[in-house]
């Protein structure tokens, strides 16, 4: 039996956190899931999956149902930090990004100390776990942003990359974003939670 849920109207993290609740609670085998957003469609879409189940997601008008099926109803039911620790390693280190300049004073200066900062990040090695951005720190990972393929280099060498959905939405940019996963407020603390070490700018 498939649980039907509909959250049309709601801000992330809200979402998530129904269908993470109903998981929990009935362990469904299936799930569709009614957003009326993209930041809540790429969420929603990127708990299922992490939680087993095989996604769709099918257009209806300014809506979207995000369908999970074939699961394993015996699957356990695992949060961020559950996910983030079977990942072992080293230590991890988050680094929260929440502005696109550095340092308070002139702008242009600051634009070129945030380059400058994006660019070394990659001397800390593979301690170097995620990055989130938020607010005005999303407009580091749009398309046209001189920081993106320095970004883009280090999702590829297995750098986690968090842009905040809402801040994507609140300055029209969700379709411009080239790099990373968007995200939401509860992905964010939960990977507060699970980080050694958490630096924010």
């Amino acid at each position: 039996m498939t649980v039907e849920l509909n959250c049309r109207g709601q801000a992330c993290p809200a979402p998530v956190m129904q269908v993470r609740d109903i998981l929990a609670a009935e362990n469904p085998a299936a799930i569709a899931v009614l957003v009326d957003n993209e930041a809540a469609r790429e969420n929603v879409s990127r708990f299922l999956t992490h939680q087993g189940f095989q996604v769709t997601v099918e257009a209806m008008g300014n809506d979207f149902k995000v369908t999970g099926g074939g699961r394993d109803a015996a699957c356990e039911v695992m949060n961020e930090t559950e996910l983030a620790g079977l990942a072992g390693g080293g230590k991890k280190i988050l680094v929260v990004i929440g502005t696109d300049r550095l340092g308070h004073g002139d702008d242009g200066l600051g634009a070129g100390l945030m380059l400058n900062f994006v660019k070394t990040l990659k001397e800390m090695g593979p301690d170097l776990w995620r990055l989130v951005m938020v607010n005005n720190g999303v407009k580091l990972a749009v398309a046209g942003a001189e920081s993106l393929p320095v970004l883009q280099d280090l999702a590829a060498v297995g750098v986690s990359i968090l842009v905040c959905g809402t801040c994507l939405n609140h300055f029209d940019l969700l379709d411009k974003k080239r790099v990373g996963e968007t995200t939401n407020m509860l992905d964010i603390v939960t990977s507060m939670q699970v980080a050694d070490s958490v630096i924010n700018i």
